[in-house]
């Protein structure tokens, strides 16, 4: 039913008919009904936020924070580091820049190692790649050193923006998942701010060394948090699967439905052949795999990490004096900005259950395609309106719609892709304001008029569903029964 309407362009409706038990009956290719409590027949109860839900948000979120103060780690150390090393702008360029690279090839290899050790185990390593990582900057003396520590604080990042929206859509009850999963990109946002805040105060080396606390945090907090139960039931450990569900819904939940859906899920999957890279590229993953890759690529080529980068340079062309423009328009950018950048992702979180991912989409994807033409006022609504909108929907949605037998494989080539157009925006943003700047935020505000087209059709609702029901609506897996 819910296959039938996505085939027929009817995107705004729900991806499965309500009646979840006649949906299923009728070869939806999975069975029961939602995540959180069982409800009966066809109905959909709220599941509410346990502690241990809200303890293993805060432990995986933890590493967005890391993926935050790794972002913003370069901007306040600049200074210090050139001045104490005696890099040439050519040398901190490539310090700054290698930390994307670092990035890619985490995401790489992220999708794969969390299938075969689980959630928790990738999140470790991830955790130990950026301690190690922190921890040579602190004691470089030479560049190289300088650059293999912010490279592996790459990799652990790279792994890190895969696996922590994964984790926590698979650990939610449906009716919570997109807040709890948008919590994802409120702790890189303030992660981006501290790390400027406290930046302003001490070295880089100290700064440096602060980076390592939140990778200390998580490593120890995720000795305390259970696995994803999907991923268990996947590699077969049933009776773990049904613990961890209980630990997370509650000792006295009932979560036969949630794991019932979950079992007859993962027996399909059995039945289907070890997924490979070309496995994603086959006719009845394509809607998944456009709009995962479609809605990484359109929201970094809308110009986010350009005008975050260069902020002030934009400014300064806009008219403000050098001093304004090169100071105080620095720290709009990386105060201001980044204190607006909170609420509005908070507020983001709070919306995304309520509303629904299409909405928040549409309506502040058409404020970021007005905005760029004002040079202040557009840089701080557009900051907002993405933090809101495109700046963590895309990852929510990237962790809904992918079936689990190809979302290690899914997961890392739409990372990989975010990654990659976040460099290829960032190192030609300048070449392009020296070509024009009005033809630069032309380009962008283009493109973000066809983020809402893009959106409107093709983008499902997925709010209110359970990852089965969505992925079974998406994916046509019944076909191969």
């Amino acid at each position: 039913m819910g296959r039938e309407s996505i085939e027929e362009g009817e995107l705004s409706s729900p991806l499965v008919a309500k009646e979840s038990h006649e949906a299923y009956t009728t070869g939806a290719g999975s069975g029961g009904g939602g995540d959180g409590d069982g409800g009966g027949e066809g109905q959909s109860v709220s599941a509410s936020a346990t502690g241990a839900v809200v303890l293993s948000t805060l432990v995986a979120v933890s590493g967005s924070y890391v993926f935050g103060s790794a972002v913003g780690y370069s901007s306040p150390a600049q200074t210090g580091i050139i001045s104490d090393l005696g890099l040439t702008v050519a040398e901190y360029s490539l310090f700054g820049s290698i930390l994307t690279i670092g990035a890619m090839l985490g995401a790489i290899v992220s999708g794969k190692i969390a299938d075969y050790i689980g959630r928790r185990g990738i999140m470790g390593i991830a955790e130990i790649f950026c301690l190690v990582g922190w921890l040579s900057i602190v004691f470089s003396k030479v560049n190289w050193l300088l650059d293999l520590g912010r490279l592996l604080v790459g990799g652990g990042m790279g792994i890190l923006s895969y696996v922590v929206p994964i984790y926590i859509a698979e650990i939610t009850p449906k009716n919570l998942r997109g807040g709890f999963t948008a919590v994802h990109q409120l702790m890189i946002c303030l992660g981006v701010s501290l790390t400027y805040l406290i930046g302003a105060f001490v070295n880089w080396q100290t700064l440096a060394l602060i980076g390592t606390i939140p990778c200390l945090l998580q490593l120890i907090g995720l000795s305390f948090i259970p696995e994803s139960p999907r991923w268990l039931a996947k590699i077969g450990r049933e009776k773990e699967c049904e613990a961890a569900l209980q630990r997370l819904r509650g000792a006295n939940a009932d979560f036969s439905q949630e794991a019932a859906e979950i079992r007859e899920h993962t027996v399909t999957l059995r039945q289907l052949s070890e997924a490979s890279f070309l496995d994603l590229f086959q006719q009845k993953y394509a809607r998944s795999l456009i709009v995962g890759v479609g809605l990484m690529v359109l929201q970094q080529f809308g110009g986010v990490n350009g005008i975050s980068f260069y902020a002030s340079a934009i400014f300064i062309s806009a008219g403000f004096s050098g001093r304004l423009g090169t100071i105080g328009m620095v720290i709009v950018q990386y105060d201001f900005s980044s204190i607006l950048q909170i609420p509005m992702t908070a507020l983001g979180a709070l919306l995304l259950d309520k509303s629904g991912r299409r909405p928040l989409l549409l309506d502040l994807q058409k404020l970021t395609d007005i905005t760029p033409t004002l040079a202040l006022c557009g840089v701080l609504v557009y900051t907002g309106s993405f933090s809101l909108g495109m700046g963590g929907i895309p990852w929510v949605i990237m962790s809904e719609i992918f079936p689990i037998n190809l979302k290690g494989l899914a997961g890392s080539l739409v990372t990989v892709v975010s990654w990659l157009g976040s460099w290829i925006v960032s190192y030609a943003f300048n070449f392009l304001m020296d070509w024009s700047s009005a033809g630069t935020f032309f380009i962008f505000s283009s493109i973000c008029g066809l983020t809402v087209l893009f959106i409107a059709k093709l983008v499902p609702e997925t709010k209110g569903r359970s990852l089965e029901e969505i992925q079974a609506a998406m994916n046509p897996l019944s076909e191969k029964r």
